[in-house]
Parts: structure tokens; C-alpha cells; sequence
């Protein structure tokens, strides 16, 4: 056990990941040190940020939580504390079953955890305080996540988000740009822009300086869609490289995103929009509020507005009232749109979601995974032609890390941890002699992590692409 250190365990999305760096800058100002998903954590305190999106995320929870229980009975542990979407959402059965945890704190109220640990270190630390989005950065330096709002006013049918998080709440405009301008000076240079629904951003705002407004009869003055706003003015500050979307909305999408998106050359052509299903009997049961044929010309007007842009979907399969016909047309839909990314997966049955009151979970779970299997070898063939289309053309690749003989990195098509990646051959610094490699050759630039570099590909490996300076 290490006196003073905190171990930070993030479960779930990278929504999660950039809340659990605000918990650790903040707690760090203070004089502690923070370890974030440490493979054999060793602190005497654990905070575990915990994801309740479908079964298998409250399963992983419960037992990491169990996990740390049992450390605190061995004394390995002093004090174990949780947050996040799980306690948010069953905080009292939490309390309840789990009485080894010490605190129990939802998605939103992280600061009461942090004053808490702050308390008891107050006299022996100076005070520091930081601007609300400042955070510590836990991925690699030149890339993260902003998050621009949080909660979801769709209520799909099977989706427990409304519940967890609450209403949609863009945040404020200018707040967000100051946290882009702050990351740059950290050294950011890729900016993943994530929400729940990123279509809905400026909508619960005013029309002015992001201030309450009233109509003439008293009501509250209906927002705009203000995300295009948003990214064409993060696209023009200095040091900001790439942008990249994700989790659009289908129904009322932000048509006027495109043009910005076609205009600036740091904003990547990705966009990742979950679309779910393609049957308007599907799409209805799912409460999509969008029909078959406005979602295809949706898709059309994205690609021939922004032309060569990598598109990446989420697809559900195995929701109550799905037929074999749905399923079928879903399998022909794929294959026709041949999307650049996609995943997928089976029904989950969550307690108070739409679904859940209103429909049977009658589709045994053997037949919702043979469909999930279908689905993804259909993408997995998508996927490999569309890689060996690539073969022979220069990407331009920002370097992640070095992994073995490789350099390993990512194009604009490719998004952290979700897509695939490209490998540049280039032994180990650490090989002993040295042998040839890209490091060691004059006509060759050093391959150096943070960097971009104008790949030419040369081979692929699944989603992987394989290639040289």
C-alpha cells in the first residue's frame, strides 16, 4: 500500500475517462498522486468511475468493486470510494449490498468526493484551485476527448441514458473553447469531440450569450443548432490539428456541420452516428424518430457533401419485435451502405427504459449473439476490401506509441481505441546492437510519437494497416 496515492479506475466511455482527469487534477493540486488504471493498483485510497449503460458494463462494475472490497478486507486497501454511472443510477441497493465502500457519489457530483479527500489534507498542503475543465490527461499527450454536453432528450426505447444522466445541458460555448485553447498549451493536438448526442448541442441554449431568453408569451426562446458554430471556430485556433465527431443523431441532424466539416482541412472527414437499425418497423419499435428513407438520404447527403469522409455506425440487433425479415434486410442494408466502421451489439433489457415496460424480451439471448456474429463477418468483408483499396495510397498518421518493431499510429479515418491502426516497421530503440531502421537512416526523419508523418501503405491485417515512411 502507497501512503498518499490514489488509484483511479475508469469503467465505461470516454465521456467517463475525461470526468475521472478532472477528479485526478484536481485531487493532484492538492498533493496527491493519482495512478489511473494502474494493471496492479497499490494505493491506499481507490476510486472506481463506474459504467451502467447494459448488462455486461454493470457486470464489470459490480465485480471491480467487488474486487476492491476485497482488498480492504485484507487491509490493502485504506478507503474505496465509487462514482459514476452505476451509483448513479442504484445508489440505494449500492449502499446497501456494498457496505465495504466508504462513499458512494453519482455521474454529476464528483466535487463533493474530491472536497472530501481535500478535507483531510488541508493543513498540510497549500490550496490550489483550476479552471473547471482543466484535467489531467491520461491518454497519450497529443490527443484527447471534449465533452460538449452531457444527458440525452431522445428516450430511445432500449437505451438507459436518459435515466442515468438526465435532460440534454450543452455546456456553455465559450467554456469549451477556453478548455481547447488550454490543451493546446498541454500539448493536445488531436481533439475527439464526444456527447451523448452531439446533434442536440445548442439547442437548450439562447439565441444570446448563451443566456435564458423569453418569447413574447413567456416561455423559454427555443435554441439553435449550434454545432457547426462550435467546430468552426475550434477548427480555427492555433495548434489544433484534428478534430474528429462523435455520436450524432440521426433524427434532426445538423445539416449545416457539413459545409464546416468540408471547409477545414484540420477537421477530420469522420463522423461516428449511430443509426441502430434500417426498417421503418424497427426503427419505429426503437422510438428512432426518424423513418427508413430519411435516414438513407441522410447518409447520401453526409457522403456527397463531404466527399471521401469515413463514416462509423452502431447497430443494435435482437430488440424485441425483431423478424427474421427485419434481420434480413438489416444484413442487405450493410452490405449496400458498406460503412467505413461499425459495430454492433444484442439487446440488453434495462429496468425502466421504454422497452423494458412495454415490451417482452422475447428473443432468446443464442439467437441475438448468431445475429451479432452475422452481422459483424458481413463487416468484417466490408472492412478488409475497403483496406485493400488503401494499399498503395500515402495517409497522412499521427504516431501513438512504439510497440514492439513498430511504430504504431492512426490516419484521420481512425479514432483512439475504437478503429484500427497503422504499423510502420521501425526496430526497437532499445535493440541492442542497434539494427537498421528508420531511426537510424539519414534520408529517413526520426519516427517520433506526437508526430505526423505521410504514411505509404503497404499491406493489411484485418482492420490494421501495415506501411513505411
Amino acid at each position: 500500500m502507497h501512503k498518499g496515492e490514489i488509484d483511479i479506475i475508469t469503467l465505461g466511455c470516454s465521456k467517463n475517462l475525461v470526468d475521472a482527469e478532472r477528479v485526478m487534477r484536481r485531487l493532484e493540486l492538492h498533493g496527491y498522486t493519482c495512478v489511473h488504471d494502474a494493471p496492479a493498483p497499490k494505493g491506499e485510497i481507490a476510486i472506481i468511475n463506474t459504467c451502467g449503460f447494459i448488462g455486461d458494463a454493470k457486470e464489470e462494475s459490480i465485480n471491480m468493486i467487488l474486487e476492491m472490497a476485497e482488498r480492504k478486507k485484507h487491509r490493502q486497501l485504506r478507503q474505496l470510494y465509487v462514482m459514476g454511472c452505476l451509483s448513479q443510477r442504484y445508489m440505494e441497493e449500492l449502499v446497501r449490498e456494498i457496505p465495504e465502500v466508504d462513499g458512494w457519489y453519482g455521474k454529476f457530483d464528483y466535487d463533493a468526493l474530491v472536497e472530501l479527500l481535500v478535507e483531510s489534507r488541508k493543513s498540510k498542503v497549500e490550496s490550489h484551485k483550476c479552471a473547471v475543465y482543466e484535467r489531467t490527461i491520461t491518454t497519450p499527450r497529443h490527443y484527447t476527448y471534449v465533452k460538449i454536453s452531457e444527458g440525452c432528450n431522445r428516450f430511445c426505447s432500449y437505451c438507459a441514458i436518459p435515466l442515468i444522466t438526465g435532460r440534454h445541458q450543452s455546456r456553455p460555448m465559450d467554456e469549451i473553447l477556453d478548455e481547447v485553447r488550454w490543451l493546446v498549451t498541454q500539448g493536445v493536438k488531436e481533439f475527439n469531440i464526444i456527447a451523448q448526442d452531439l446533434s442536440s448541442y445548442g439547442l437548450d441554449l439562447s439565441c444570446t450569450d448563451l443566456t435564458d431568453q423569453t418569447e413574447n408569451n413567456g416561455s423559454k426562446a427555443k435554441g439553435k443548432h449550434r454545432l457547426a458554430e462550435l467546430i468552426d471556430q475550434m477548427a480555427q485556433i492555433e495548434g489544433v490539428q484534428w478534430i474528429r465527431l462523435h455520436y450524432a443523431y440521426p433524427a434532426d441532424f445538423p445539416y449545416d456541420i457539413l459545409p464546416v466539416m468540408a471547409r477545414h482541412p484540420n477537421i477530420c472527414k469522420y463522423m461516428d452516428i449511430a443509426l441502430q437499425h434500417c426498417t421503418d418497423h424497427m426503427l419505429s419499435q426503437m422510438r428512432r424518430h426518424i423513418t427508413a428513407a430519411e435516414q438513407d438520404e441522410l447518409l447520401a447527403r453526409i457522403r456527397r457533401e463531404v466527399p471521401g469522409i469515413t463514416l462509423r455506425t452502431t447497430l443494435l440487433v435482437g430488440h424485441p419485435g425483431e423478424t427474421e425479415q427485419d434481420f434480413e434486410a438489416l444484413k442487405a442494408w450493410v452490405q449496400k451502405q458498406r460503412f467505413d466502421r461499425m459495430g454492433a451489439f444484442a439487446y440488453s433489457d434495462e429496468e425502466g427504459t421504454y422497452a423494458n415496460t412495454h415490451y417482452k424480451d422475447d428473443i432468446p439471448d443464442e439467437i441475438k449473439q448468431q445475429r451479432l456474429d452475422e452481422l459483424m463477418m458481413i463487416q468484417e468483408q466490408i472492412a478488409a476490401e475497403l483496406n485493400e483499396q488503401k494499399v498503395g495510397t500515402v495517409q497522412r498518421v499521427i504516431i501513438d506509441r512504439e510497440e514492439g518493431e513498430y511504430m504504431v499510429g492512426r490516419t484521420q479515418s481512425d479514432s483512439p481505441e475504437v478503429d484500427g491502426e497503422v504499423l510502420i516497421r521501425v526496430e526497437s530503440q532499445k535493440t541492442d546492437p542497434p539494427q537498421p531502421s528508420l531511426k537510424g537512416r539519414e534520408d529517413i526523419p526520426n519516427v517520433k510519437i506526437g508526430e505526423f508523418y505521410d504514411i505509404k501503405i503497404t499491406g493489411f491485417e484485418g482492420v490494421d494497416l501495415y506501411g513505411e515512411i
